[in-house]
């Protein structure tokens, strides 16, 4: 397959709902994370976010793409059934091919928005002091909740300053938690 075939088939499969999904679990869990290894130093505290995020962002493809593949096949298997046709003769067909392709690529965008989305609560370590870093991180992850959220009531035809609230107020909840746990164990 050619990278330009590549390519159109990405573009055609995008679904804005695994990016969504990605951006909002990779900023969270590392800024559950990044709180939690606060009592250490910078460097361990942008390894942890990181090493979180990347193993964060694999487990995210990984999962799609063994919990659709199970789906699509047992949604196959019932269809050879309902056939009275051979086990695995469906497996050369067109809309076979296409939900296993269309598996793939969602996979790869919610785990590569993870990723983008784990790097967010990581930014300011490299920018400021550890202080002030923390409190930018979770700035910067209330900030790209409530887009995300604006963006979600956009496409739901809610109000948006509700829905981008509902999701800072998330985010606040998960901070809180895990400010708790930190205070426990560090």
């Amino acid at each position: 397959m050619e990278i330009r075939e590549v390519l159109r088939n990405f573009k055609q499969e995008f679904d804005t709902r695994y990016v969504v999904r990605g951006l909002i679990d990779g900023s969270l869990s590392t800024l559950g994370v990044v709180i939690g290894a606060s009592g250490g130093e910078t460097s361990i505290i942008i390894a942890a976010g990181i090493g979180g995020g990347i193993a964060n962002g694999i487990s995210n493809i990984l999962g799609a793409l063994t919990a659709e593949r199970a789906i699509i096949e047992e949604e196959r298997e019932k269809k050879e059934k309902s056939l009275l046709i051979g086990n695995g003769n469906l497996k050369g067909t067109h809309e076979y091919q296409y939900k296993l392709n269309k598996t793939m690529y969602s996979g790869t965008y919610d785990g590569l928005s993870t990723c983008v989305g784990a790097v967010i609560p990581v930014i300011p370590f490299f920018i400021f002091d550890q202080s002030t870093a923390l409190i930018m991180a979770i700035a910067f992850t209330l900030l790209i909740l409530l887009g995300l959220g604006i963006f979600i009531g956009k496409l739901s035809r809610d109000n948006l300053l509700i829905s981008g609230l509902k999701m800072v107020l998330g985010g606040v909840i998960v901070a809180v938690i895990c400010f708790g746990v930190e205070s426990l164990f560090g």
